[in-house]
């Protein structure tokens, strides 16, 4: 259980992951480089973006296979094309509302173990991943590489996701429910968090 936190902190040490909440620059704006480093940063300066991140392989890992491997396939996949729309400007509303909503529900989902169908599983994550995908490409700074920059967020996200398996995995033994349900708890109230700052 300690590997994925310690890859986690590590990921995030070397990005550089600053305390502000959400999108320093705003939708649109920000101040991250492009390209691939750029692109791979981004996701993990942003502790909105790391505690949902997380808390879809937390839930996939509680949901045990299939959704183990589907949801953090499927949430990268369909994060892409949202970050599609983002760089090419496609409006979307409320966009930092959605990812604070994906902190909470996941985090609920996580803390109280929802068995939820598969079906609904996936459906939650890609309606999320939109948002995360649409901030991530609406950031794209002037000028950068955006396929480069988007393979780099998309890997951060793949990698936030095998962190979030590799605790939630700690479910399969009694104490390790208990550290998984605080973990969603914690980012249930992080995204309440958010919620209230994007407000």
């Amino acid at each position: 259980m300690a590997i994925p936190l310690i890859l986690t902190a590590l990921l995030m040490m070397a990005a550089g992951v600053t305390p502000a909440l959400a999108h320093g620059g705003g939708i649109g704006g920000g101040d991250v480089a492009g390209g691939f480093f750029g692109g791979f940063r981004h996701p993990l300066t942003g502790p909105d973006h790391v505690a949902a991140m997380v808390a879809v392989g937390l839930w996939g890992a509680v949901l045990g296979a299939p959704a183990l491997w589907l949801l953090p396939i499927a949430f990268p996949l369909i994060m892409a094309l949202g970050g599609v729309l983002g760089i090419a400007g496609v409006a979307l509303p409320r966009v930092e509302i959605g990812i604070a909503v994906s902190a909470i529900v996941l985090g609920v989902m996580v803390a109280f173990m929802v068995r939820a169908p598969l079906a609904v599983a996936v459906a939650a994550v890609a309606v999320f991943a939109i948002f995360h995908g649409y901030a991530h490409g609406a950031e794209l700074p002037p000028g950068a590489d955006a396929i480069a920059f988007s393979a780099g967020f998309v890997i951060a996200t793949g990698l936030l996701h095998l962190a979030g398996i590799g605790v939630g995995l700690a479910a399969r033994r009694p104490a390790g429910r208990v550290v998984v349900r605080l973990a969603g708890a914690a980012i249930a109230i992080a995204g309440m968090i958010f919620l209230i700052a994007a407000l």
